[in-house]
């Protein structure tokens, strides 16, 4: 069978419809909420899970800071289950797609930037020049500066991009390469298929670390601005 490589990236369409929004609401229905007293063992674990990433992740942020816990861990859970779901057989994943990544990061950055200046207006301007900056080196240091600025939300969404689509590359090509020694040597087809099972494991771990990675940076970029 002679698939194409980038076949699994293409967005899903039924009757020319995108199915990219539907497949972008699905995860919110796997976390469900109890209004029991005492919960079962999944909301628990849900619910451990959340206050220990808070913990470790907001500790650091003062009072308003803080007021954007519930949107980083609605991050964090949006992008680990999408990511997850991902891994599935003949499944889409929305964030191998960079003008999602993108929109995700950009608005993130803009409302710590802004933030920043309303905030810190002073530091957030400090930020262009380092202290005892030679006269000379001043104009370029704050085109150095005002680029890497700029260039933050582009290295959040290629970063999670550049992960995710990696990752399943190289599983639909070792997982064809795995069908294709079959019919050639039963010991190769073994050898890449426990490659396949050890590289799928790593990807369940790569999935998790990436929503963490991306949270984690804008958190830290919300800590610099407040």
């Amino acid at each position: 069978m002679n698939e194409n490589l980038f076949a699994s990236f293409i967005t899903p369409m039924i009757l020319g419809l995108p199915l990219a929004t539907l497949i972008v609401m699905f995860p919110s229905l796997l976390f469900p909420t109890s209004n029991r007293l005492v919960n079962n063992r999944l909301i628990s674990l849900q619910q451990w899970t959340l206050q220990l990433v808070s913990k470790q992740m907001m500790g650091i942020h003062n009072a308003k800071g803080q007021t954007w816990t519930l949107m980083l861990m609605s991050l964090i859970l949006f992008i680990g289950s999408t990511n997850l779901l991902g891994l599935l057989p003949h499944s889409f994943t929305p964030t191998t797609q960079l003008s999602m990544n993108l929109g995700m990061a950009i608005p993130l950055w803009a409302g710590t930037v802004i933030t920043g200046f309303r905030n810190k207006t002073k530091a957030s301007l400090a930020h262009f020049l380092p202290q005892g900056t030679p006269t000379p080196l001043i104009p370029m240091l704050v085109i150095i500066e005002t680029i890497s600025l700029f260039i933050q939300p582009i290295a959040l969404a290629v970063r999670l991009t550049a992960n995710i689509t990696a990752g399943h590359l190289l599983i639909h090509l070792i997982g064809g390469a795995t069908l294709a020694l079959m019919n050639i040597s039963t010991t190769m087809a073994l050898i890449t298929f426990i490659i396949l099972v050890l590289l799928t494991i790593l990807e369940f771990a790569v999935a998790m670390i990436q929503a963490y990675v991306f949270t984690l940076l804008v958190s830290l970029y919300m800590h610099d601005n407040t």
